[in-house]
Order: C-alpha cells, then sequence, then structure tokens
C-alpha cells in the first residue's frame, strides 16, 4: 500500500527538481511527479525517479563505527560511546596542538541548515579556522567573479526558464542534457521560437548536439576564445557604448587587453578557426543591433581551472560588452552543479565567510554574527585555508590532526586524490558522517550514520537563488540519526558556550537573523511563504511589522549592481593558459566530467540497482586511438604526473584527437588531476593536464 505523498525535492544536482515522495510497504520509497512545481514541471531525470532506491539499499550504514585500535577494523558501537570518543580525542589534539588542530570539511549537497550549523560549530565550539567544504570544487570562480564584476554572487541572476525568452544562449563549459537532464527543455523550447544555441566544448555531447553552432577548442582555452570574440566586437563596432558609459566602468583597459586578441592568435591557441569565431560573433552582434537577448551562461567546464576565475570574467566582459546584464532574459549566469552550491557557501561552510555571505575578516560583519550567536566576537576565529590547501596540510606540523567530514567523499573527489588520500592517512583522528561507507568512510576512525534527504527536512537553495523546502516524507531507520543532531551532541560534549538547536525550522530562523542585511539575505523567507510560493528568490530582506514581505528577488541588476557605485566592472583578465601544457612525455590533454547515469562521486548512485554502472572508461578519438593501437572496450593505461589507472578505452568522434575523457565517478580520474589552483577562487584545475595513453 502506498500512503499518502510529500511534496520535497530530488537530492541530487541544483536544479532541486519537486517531486512528490510516499512510503510504499514497510520500507520502500515510491517517487512520483510534482507537475506544479516551475523548475521542472513534473519532469526528472532517471537520477531522480530511482532516488528512493538507496533507502532499502544493504550498503546502508545504520550504526556508528568505531576502529578498533588493536584489530584496525571497523566494530559497531553506540551513539554515546561514538560521540564520547570524539569529543576526547578532539580536546586532547588541541590541548596539545592549539584549536586549529582540528578541521572541518562540508559539502555542498547539505541543507542550508546544517551548512549554517557547521560553521557556527566549528566557530563556536571547537573555535577553528579550519573549515571549508567541497563547493569551493563546484562553482568558486563563477562566484569570485561575479563579486569582481558583479558585487554579489548567485549562480543565475534570474530564473532558469528565461533562457526561453533569449535569443541566443552561449553555453561555456556545460553539458546540460546529461548534467540537468529536466533543464534542457529549456533549449528545445529556445530553438523552437527561432532562437539560437551555441555550445562551446572539447567534446560533441549531447547537449552540443542540440546547438545551432558548436565550438570545439583546446581544453583550457576558454578564455583565449572569449578575448577573441571581445576583440572582434569591438573591432566591428558592435559594442554598445551607451550602456557601457551609463552602467559600467573599466572598459577602456579591457578594450586595449583585447585588441591583442586578433582572430588567428585565438586560432593558434584554442583550435577553433578563425571562420568559426567570426560565425559567432556574426551572431552576437547582429542579435544585439536588431534589439535582440544574449545570454552567456558558464560551468564547470570553463571553471574548474587554474585560470577559472578570469575565465569567467571573460565571458561576463562580453555579455557587459553587449549591453546584456540587467536586461530581461539577458546576461550573464553561472550554472551551479551541487544540490546546494550555492546556499551552502552563503552561510558558513568556506574558510572566509560567516552567514549571509558577510566575509569573516570584516569586523561589522562578525559583530552582527556573533550577537545573533551570543558569542564575543573577538572569540570567532579569522580566516582559515581553502578546501585543497586544508586536505594538503592535513597530518603535518601546522596543519590539522584531526578532520570531521560531513557530506563529502574526499578521496574520489579530490584532486590529485592518492596524494590527499595519504594525507587522510596520516590524520589522528578521521571522522565521517555519511549514509553509506563510502571510500573516504572507509578510512575513518568513527563512522557515522546518518538520514538521508527523505527522512528530514530542510531548505536548500537552487541555481537560481530559490530557496526551497525539501520535507521529511519518511521515518529515518532505527540507529541514523541527522547531522544536526550529530553537531549538537558534540558541541554539548566540548562544553559549547551556547546550545546547539536540532530543528530546522529554528534553525532557519536564526540563519535569517545571522543573514540579515548581508548579500545573501534570507531574513525575510520563512518555511510557510516557501511551501505557499514554491520557493522564495533571495535577496528577500524581512519588512517591518505591519508591511507587506518583500517579494524576494528573481531577477537582479535591472536598476544597478551590487557594488559601490551601483555600476559592473569590467576587469582585465590575463591569459596563461593551463597550468601543465603537454609535451613529449605527455603529448594530450586530459579532461574530466559527469554521465547522466550518475552524480559526484557516485556513493550514492553506484549504488542503485537501477542505474547503470557501466564503470570508468576512457574516451578517445580514433585517431589517436590508431596511433596507440587501441581499440574499442580493451583496457589502456592512462598516466599523468600523479598518477595513473586503467579502464576500457570508448572510441569515439565526439572528442578532439589530442584530447582524453574521463568521468570522475568513480576511483581512478582525480588520482590523475592536477591541484594547480586559481589564484582567486583557489578552484583546482580538474577540468585539464598533460597525459599519456598507452596500450
Amino acid at each position: 500500500m502506498t500512503l499518502p505523498a510529500t511534496e520535497t525535492h530530488c537530492p541530487y544536482c541544483s536544479l532541486q527538481c519537486g517531486m512528490k515522495v510516499a512510503r510504499k510497504g514497510r520500507a520502500g520509497i515510491e517517487t512520483q511527479a510534482w507537475a506544479e512545481f516551475p523548475v521542472n514541471a513534473g519532469a526528472m531525470c532517471r537520477k531522480g525517479w530511482t532516488a528512493g532506491e538507496l533507502r532499502g539499499s544493504r550498503d546502508r550504514i545504520t550504526t556508528p563505527m568505531v576502529r578498533d585500535r588493536s584489530t584496525g577494523e571497523l566494530r559497531a558501537a553506540e551513539w554515546d560511546e561514538a560521540l564520547d570518543l570524539i569529543a576526547a580525542r578532539v580536546r586532547s589534539l588541541q590541548a596539545e596542538h592549539g584549536d586549529d588542530a582540528v578541521g572541518v570539511f562540508g559539502g555542498g549537497g547539505l541543507t542550508n541548515e546544517k551548512a549554517y550549523q557547521l560553521g557556527k560549530f566549528a566557530r563556536v565550539a571547537l573555535r577553528t579556522s579550519q573549515i571549508d567544504y567541497n563547493g569551493r570544487w563546484c562553482m568558486s570562480s563563477a562566484a569570485s567573479a561575479g563579486n569582481q564584476a558583479f558585487g554579489i554572487d548567485r549562480g543565475l541572476p534570474f530564473p532558469l526558464a528565461d533562457v526561453e525568452e533569449t535569443d541566443v544562449v552561449v553555453l561555456v563549459g556545460s553539458n546540460l542534457a546529461e548534467t540537468m537532464p529536466p533543464a534542457a527543455r529549456h533549449l528545445d523550447r529556445l530553438r523552437e521560437r527561432g532562437g539560437k544555441v551555441v555550445v562551446i566544448d572539447p567534446r560533441l555531447t549531447s547537449t552540443a548536439e542540440r546547438a545551432d553552432l558548436f565550438l570545439q577548442p583546446v581544453p583550457g582555452t576558454d578564455l583565449a576564445l572569449a578575448l577573441g570574440v571581445l576583440h572582434l566586437l569591438d573591432a566591428r563596432g558592435a559594442v554598445d557604448e551607451a550602456y557601457i558609459a551609463e552602467r559600467t566602468t573599466g572598459f577602456d583597459a579591457v578594450r586595449r587587453d583585447a585588441a591583442a586578441w586578433w582572430p588567428e592568435r585565438v586560432e593558434r591557441t584554442s583550435g577553433v578557426t578563425t571562420d568559426e569565431l567570426r560565425t559567432l560573433v556574426d551572431l552576437l552582434a547582429d542579435t544585439a543591433a536588431d534589439g535582440g537577448r544574449v545570454m552567456v551562461l558558464t560551468a564547470r567546464g570553463a571553471e574548474q581551472h587554474a585560470q577559472g576565475t578570469a575565465t569567467v570574467l571573460g565571458w561576463i566582459n562580453v555579455a557587459l560588452a553587449l549591453g546584456m546584464p540587467g536586461r530581461p532574459a539577458a546576461g550573464y549566469g553561472c550554472l551551479t552543479g551541487q544540490g546546494n552550491g550555492q546556499g551552502g557557501r552563503e552561510h558558513g561552510q568556506k574558510a572566509d565567510q560567516l552567514p549571509g555571505y558577510r566575509m569573516i575578516d570584516d569586523p561589522a560583519a562578525r559583530a552582527h554574527v556573533a550577537g545573533v550567536w551570543g558569542v564575543d566576537p573577538d572569540s570567532l576565529p579569522g580566516k582559515g585555508r581553502s578546501a585543497y590547501e586544508l586536505l594538503d596540510a592535513l597530518g603535518t606540523d601546522d596543519g590539522p590532526k584531526a578532520l570531521l567530514v560531513f557530506g563529502s567523499n574526499i578521496v574520489v573527489s579530490a584532486p590529485r586524490a592518492t596524494h590527499v588520500t595519504e594525507r587522510l592517512e596520516a590524520l589522528d583522528l578521521l571522522v565521517v558522517a555519511d549514509l553509506v561507507m563510502s571510500e573516504t568512510a572507509a578510512l575513518a576512525d568513527v563512522v557515522l550514520p546518518i538520514t538521508q534527504w527523505a527522512e528530514e527536512s530542510g531548505t536548500m537553495t537552487n541555481l537560481e537563488g530559490r530557496v526551497i523546502l525539501r520535507q521529511q516524507a519518511i521515518t529515518p531507520p532505527s540507529g541514523v540519526r541527522s547531522d544536526l543532531d550529530i553537531i549538537a551532541g558534540l558541541a554539548e560534549r566540548l562544553a559549547a558556550p551556547i546550545p546547539f538547536s536540532t530543528d530546522p525550522e529554528e534553525i532557519f530562523v536564526e540563519l535569517g537573523r545571522a543573514s540579515a542585511g548581508g548579500k545573501a539575505d534570507y531574513s525575510g523567507i520563512s518555511y510557510a511563504r516557501i511551501v505557499e510560493e514554491k520557493g522564495v528568490f533571495w535577496p528577500c530582506p524581512a519588512t517591518a511589522a505591519g508591511e507587506p514581505d518583500h517579494p524576494g528577488t528573481p531577477r537582479m541588476f535591472a536598476d544597478s549592481f551590487a557594488t559601490p557605485d551601483g555600476r559592473a566592472r569590467f576587469l582585465v583578465p590575463t591569459f596563461a593558459g593551463a597550468a601543465e601544457q603537454p609535451d613529449a612525455e605527455y603529448p594530450v590533454h586530459l579532461t574530466t566530467g559527469r554521465v547522466l547515469g550518475h552524480y559526484q562521486s557516485g556513493a550514492q548512485t553506484r549504488r542503485i540497482r537501477s542505474l547503470p554502472d557501466e564503470g570508468a572508461f576512457i574516451e578517445l578519438h580514433p585517431m589517436l586511438a590508431d596511433r596507440i593501437g587501441a581499440h574499442d572496450g580493451e583496457q589502456v593505461l592512462l598516466r599523468t604526473r600523479r598518477g595513473e589507472m586503467k579502464a576500457p578505452a570508448r572510441v569515439v568522434t565526439t572528442i578532439r584527437p589530442d584530447t582524453v575523457f574521463v568521468p570522475f565517478h568513480w576511483v581512478g580520474a582525480n588520482r590523475l588531476t592536477n591541484d594547480a589552483l586559481d589564484p582567486s577562487s583557489r578552484m583546482p584545475e580538474f577540468k585539464v593536464c598533460a597525459a599519456q595513453i598507452l596500450v
């Protein structure tokens, strides 16, 4: 028998598709369409439809586990034993090495309430500056660029459905049809009404197959392409001089820099021919001249680079030169990846931020948040290490000796993963809270079993800046606890100076107060409003008693940008290329990405029987396959300066002949990737490095 359904949201990507969930039988979950939710209108990908299958998985952890020091094996433990052990070892390590001896690593899949409590826990209960999260590896380069150019970071400053209403959409490094399948319908509807789709990607993906114009650059050269586009737009007289004068600053310097990027130089750098480049520029210029709208969207393919921030700034410059940001159905946006990649960084998981997108080194921000928490501002630690730098420091003389991990499978997802695994193994204490025995949990000294999305309530913020509510649909299995319960239990054992609530709605109300007046102001949002309005867009400040509620902000920048003078900033993005270039020993480019059936490290999707688990593969062009003697389906060896992996070859004509592709959902891909960091966002260069491939 199926019981009445609860309206909630998918546990995976940042679309946060609406779904209905009902209990089925003794322990099963039935997933149903929620047609009224506007983001997906009832559509879901195969991951969403099968999300409930993890509920009954034999891999689900339902009891805490502690590593026995005599045998080295994990054994079952009671909750009090596990939490007491963690607290005692944390106190001991901090007494010997200082407060920063303990680090915290969060995740972009945590609810806003969990992210908020985790940041508060780190800074108040642990008193450590050493907290960051895997969202640093998601859209941090776009966030950095957005803050610099627009004064604020929101993935999409407009609803996703606006894509249908633009005239030309340029997708840079996005395989939308596989990473967010329900969103691809917007591309189809755009084309049905006569609009054009441009896709820029080293691979001819299923998204690129929808394109009217497809450009296939060398990995790591998207910025050169943007500079060439701006050069030709300016040469054609296609820049919007009136918009630039009225709404921006800094264009003269950008114009001088782009003047050096003539089409032939772009072709030599990127592999995109001068004819292809001119075709793109003609499309953009003609559209703008006719009063049409252009939308530029970047994603991980453009952003996960040591020059990710500069690359995004280059494409923002193109959008600004055309006079698009602030116009309806036009401008620049970032397609956030993780489920709460947006909200997860707004409220305290990042090393440099406090709730409301306040910066931790701002005295006024510290005073405001400390006042909400009821602690002395001077007691709050300062800025800590970014995600990779935190992991790289584990177990070193001046790095953390213990790490608490919530919502992340670091062993699979970190760049230079073999090195990171060695750093995890060097810790005195590793604690992992997870649903299943992930590759990271398998290394832990203590494993804590947690509730999954359908078993708890909490808010998420999707790629549009829409705050939505996941509502609890079913009772958790006996023996598991929420991350909020774990945080509160540890805070109590560590004698935190303030209490930590376990009620998500109560925490959300406090989060609203802490965010009030910040860039990401949630103070006017409530659970009741979210349910009634099917999501509320931030910023949404609270209003005075008796005044109507703030409507939220679906569309930004219509009147001004979030900078002190209200103007957007053109910034010069100097092109340097990938940190590691091919050479005689490592002659091809390696790039990584997702496939349709799996999500992130695959800790959940690889355990769902209805999803095909074909394992990792190495995609290469027939010309490259012929050169090395590789055959489709046969094992090949892929090696970089950091590691190697073996997997079956997948010989396709849809990739550049100088490039190989590996999906990152399985152990192996990130053993190869480069840990070079963007100087602004601290994003690792996941998307390109030099490699060799052998039979």
